[in-house]
């Protein structure tokens, strides 16, 4: 794995780790608006990795606000490199 990757990938635990709960709106698979949950947090990271982690579908929202959204990719995906880096659940 090359720098850049394990950057995205501690960016990504970062996020998440200080990240908190919110309503919200979402679409979904069919493209129905629907008030849900979810985890937000400050984008204070390099902009070309936030944007690298929203095309891999990890964050939503980058482009418009001060804080970015985590997909429930993106949540699933944190929670395996919380695993991965500090062991556990």
């Amino acid at each position: 794995m090359n720098n850049e990757e394990k950057i995205k990938e501690l960016t990504l635990l970062l996020l998440y780790l200080n990240a908190w709960d919110e309503e919200g709106y979402g679409r979904d698979e069919n493209g129905e608006i629907h008030s849900v949950k979810m985890k937000r947090s400050w984008k204070g990271y390099d902009f070309d990795i936030l944007n690298a982690l929203e095309e891999e579908n990890f964050l939503s929202g980058s482009y418009k606000s001060k804080s970015v959204c985590l997909t429930k990719n993106g949540e699933k995906k944190a929670l395996e490199l919380y695993r991965k880096y500090f062991g556990g659940n």
